[in-house]
């Protein structure tokens, strides 16, 4: 009965989650006779095209994220208009691996929380740049909360946006490259 009650009370509500391979997209239909032609429309905040925790909907870039966190961040800020995905990746690497590392050693865990916060803030500024440029909802929770929380998920969350509304959504920089091996032939033996 309580839960009934706090239902009704809560004004948040997630966005829908939405498969990578469909869309929710629909055409926004304004009369031309409403808006002047000086201005622009502004249209509210779109949802994500995957949720949070749908991280193995791309296992690859999961993968990724998981074990080598730096170098997926370091992609994400490359398209968001870093130099080289070089510079983020080692900042990212000093204060994830580095300085969480360091803090766990020396104090027996004790300070485990705070390197990551660190990173968090690091991070919520290219989450904000993303959700800016694709406007896009801030959810699942603040900017600094999500990476402050799930800031591995968040990460990979990142990347499939970016990867799923780039202009060419087929190409992926983290794609491993298949080398086909060399062609083999039958040779008779001689009798």
């Amino acid at each position: 009965m309580l839960g009934d009650k706090m239902k009704g009370q809560s004004g948040y509500t997630p966005p829908r989650y939405i498969p990578l391979d469909q869309t929710d997209v629909a055409p926004e239909m304004v009369p031309s006779s409403t808006v002047p032609s000086n201005q622009q429309v502004i249209h509210d905040p779109t949802q994500w095209s995957s949720g949070i925790c749908a991280c193995c909907d791309d296992m690859q870039s999961c993968c990724i994220g998981l074990f080598c966190p730096c170098v997926l961040f370091g992609k994400n800020a490359e398209f968001l208009g870093a130099e080289s995905w070089t510079g983020p990746c080692m900042t990212h690497f000093i204060l994830w691996g580095l300085v969480n590392g360091l803090c766990c050693m020396l104090t027996d865990g004790f300070l485990l929380g705070f390197p990551g916060s660190v990173v968090a803030c690091y991070a919520c500024g290219y989450r904000k740049s993303l959700r800016a440029k694709y406007n896009l909802q801030e959810a699942p929770c603040g900017d600094l909360t999500t990476h402050l929380c799930c800031h591995l998920c968040a990460n990979c969350q990142e990347y499939r946006e970016i990867r799923e509304r780039s202009a060419d959504s087929a190409h992926s920089d983290l794609k491993i490259s298949v080398v086909a091996p060399p062609v083999q032939t039958m040779e008779t033996p001689p009798n």
